[in-house]
């Protein structure tokens, strides 16, 4: 692991870190804030995976987390999306490729090669920041937006005994019935659609739910809403029952001012379960 950059940040350090990784075979690129806290010992770490064409930079520098997770004592890690660099796959199309990793392990060619973002959020990128930094592995949360609400939810219902608390920022919540979701699906995972279902979360929550607090918010006025599909998952959750707060935010729209907008509500949120 090499520091790419350093900088002070609310009384802790917002760091960009660079590392050799096994899960995909390239060398990737994270960001990672420490609270002040983290100098007297481990603190609570809250993911934050991104969407479609970001890296590990947009939220870092436009969700306004720091701020909140200061206030709370906890770290957050803000993966890339994707793998990146000479001999990596990519598509023409914004949403395949470098950028849209969809946090799966392709299967398929060309992406099975690199695209093992599913192992890589979570095997390789913990087993490196808790060895390396002042983290507490037994409280942990899960976030993220659009494909990182989706990569957030799926991973959170699958590996329910790691993460205390899950929330998502306009979740693609309905992938393998979404054009955002079946063209990726089938890319990277092959046409059979039965080896899509452990990374759609509608079906996950009707299957085998979270065991521990939720919380969504999608805007109203989201550009996306029709591939995002909230309604999808709001009816799995109602049926099954799950201890959920799904909010549908009056006039919002996609963007990172919607995220920032309410992230101060997501932090204290994931807090409450971490200190718990």
């Amino acid at each position: 692991m090499k520091t790419v950059s350093e900088n002070a940040c609310f009384g802790g350090v917002q760091g960009v870190y660079a590392h050799a990784s096994k899960a995909t075979g390239t060398d990737m690129t994270f960001g990672l804030f420490l609270p002040a806290e983290a100098q007297d010992g481990p603190v609570p770490v809250l993911w934050y995976l991104s969407g479609l064409t970001c890296t590990h930079e947009n939220a870092m520098t436009k969700a306004g987390a720091q701020t909140w997770a200061a206030e709370q004592g906890i770290a957050l890690v803000f993966p890339d999306t994707s793998p990146r660099g000479e001999g990596v796959a990519d598509d023409e199309a914004y949403d395949l490729g470098q950028g849209a990793g969809f946090y799966v392990n392709a299967t398929q060619a060309p992406w099975a090669p690199h695209f093992r973002m599913w192992d890589y959020v979570t095997e390789d990128l913990p087993g490196l920041i808790f060895q390396e930094f002042a983290l507490d592995a037994d409280r942990q949360g899960i976030t993220g937006h659009s494909m990182g609400g989706h990569g957030a939810l799926t991973i959170a219902m699958n590996l329910p005994e790691r993460f205390r608390s899950v929330s998502a920022f306009s979740p693609i919540t309905h992938p393998t019935a979404s054009d955002w979701g079946r063209k990726q699906l089938s890319a990277y995972l092959g046409a059979d659609e039965a080896n899509w279902a452990a990374h759609d979360a509608s079906l996950l929550m009707a299957e085998k739910g979270f065991d521990g607090p939720m919380l969504i918010d999608t805007g109203t006025q989201d550009q996306f809403i029709d591939l995002l599909k909230p309604e999808a998952l709001a009816s799995a959750i109602a049926t099954r029952r799950q201890q959920a707060t799904f909010r549908m935010q009056p006039g919002y729209d996609h963007s990172y001012f919607f995220v920032s907008t309410f992230m101060e509500d997501h932090v204290g949120f994931h807090a409450e379960a971490l200190y718990a």
